[in-house]
């Protein structure tokens, strides 16, 4: 049943080559992108360097099915066999630890192959800005994965603060708080854990680069504000964890707009309780991840209503991510295919020289640069003590 809204036809030419690094035995995210590249029929999985480890890599494209051929034992082996074939595949998804994402990005794009890459960008700065001026350099696309941006609710809100529905925005509250690191399960060898927590994988940024680069990204999003300074407090609650398990941070947009941050991984009782809630002088905005099928919007003076996913009050930007009639749950897995649905539309689009439709819309390479900067800016205002401080 298509979605009245939903772009139709993209698929002209066949699935699109995709190619993975990271993501193989033991790992979790690149089992959530090989969905999502699925979801649409867009995407066709053809190549893979699925691990640092060649043995592994090995045994996990086997797993997956992939000709021996085009099982690599690396990446640059593969970036450099792929660019010479003449079915090479078109895209790359990067699903590694964070300190691996700019040497497999910058080589896939000097092999002139489109990537879309797991977030936070890089694990430095540095990394961040010279893979900039690479994607510059290639002229190919690159996609970051903030899959909550892909939610249709997400949508609607975004379309109704462009629309001055809520007025001149006064307040934005963002929180992301887990439990999962309540305890100091790196020590266990629990992998996700363990890299996470290691500032040579992750960068300098722990909880606020896993999970509140997620809740800021939101916010901009949303919102299209931009920050001009924050005031932020990092902390390692768990004793002996070299980076951070809670950050809280005030934030001041551009413009007069005042908000706050809070994001931990040390919160029992909370799995992934990610929250938006915006306020102008009209009106505010409420959405909840983890109920994420409902936006409720609150006219000053007024009752709350609930907008509901495919429902009354939704609107076409909504609309053309929807996948389901109200009523039937869509989320997560939705959200992240949706940002490989506009994924495949810009490339598309791009085979032909031209660009994609205005209403194509995915997280950027800027977007990974403010995040990289957003982080560092946290890292730097905790370590003066919660100082004011700019991007």
């Amino acid at each position: 049943m298509a979605i009245e809204g939903r772009s139709e036809g993209t698929r002209a030419g066949g699935p699109i080559r995709l190619g993975m690094v990271g993501g193989g035995q033991g790992a979790f995210i690149g089992g959530v992108h090989r969905m999502a590249a699925r979801l649409d029929g867009e995407f066709q999985l053809v190549a893979g360097a699925l691990s640092s480890d060649p043995e592994r890599a090995r045994r996990s494209g086997e797993e997956l099915g992939l000709a021996s051929e085009r099982n690599y034992g690396s990446f640059a082996e593969m970036a450099k066999t792929e660019a010479a074939r003449g079915d090479g595949i078109e895209a790359v998804a990067i699903v590694t630890p964070n300190h691996m994402h700019y040497p497999a990005a910058k080589a896939f794009l000097e092999a002139g192959i489109h990537v879309i890459c797991d977030k936070p960008l890089t694990s430095t700065v540095a990394d961040a800005e010279a893979l900039a001026a690479a994607v510059r350099a290639s002229g190919k696309l690159f996609i970051l994965t903030h899959n909550y941006t892909g939610y249709p609710m997400i949508r609607q809100a975004r379309a109704m603060i462009a629309d001055g529905v809520l007025g001149k925005l006064r307040v934005v509250q963002a929180e992301y708080p887990q439990g999962w690191l309540t305890e100091k399960v790196e020590d266990t060898g629990a992998k996700q854990a363990v890299w996470r927590t290691d500032p040579a994988q992750s960068g300098a940024g722990g909880c606020i680069g896993d999970i509140g680069t997620h809740a800021y990204n939101l916010a901009r999003f949303v919102t299209g504000l931009e920050l001009e300074s924050l005031a932020a407090e990092l902390t390692s609650f768990v004793p002996g964890r070299r980076l951070d398990d809670n950050a809280q941070m005030m934030l001041r947009f551009k413009g007069g707009a005042r908000g706050m941050l809070w994001a931990s991984q040390v919160a029992p009782g909370n799995e992934n309780s990610l929250r938006l809630r915006v306020y102008g002088e009209k009106g505010g905005l409420e959405w909840f991840q983890e109920d994420p099928n409902y936006l409720w919007f609150t006219p000053h003076g007024a009752s709350r209503q609930r907008i509901t996913r495919g429902g009354e009050g939704a609107g076409p930007a909504a609309a053309r991510v929807t996948r389901v009639p109200s009523g039937h749950p869509e989320g997560y897995l939705e959200g992240f295919a949706t940002i490989y649905a506009e994924a495949a539309r810009a490339i598309r689009a791009a085979r032909g020289g031209g660009k994609p439709a205005a209403d194509v819309i995915y997280p950027t390479i800027a977007d990974g640069v403010e995040g990289m900067r957003f982080i560092d800016a946290a890292v730097r205002s905790s370590r003066a003590g919660g100082a004011w401080t700019s991007l």
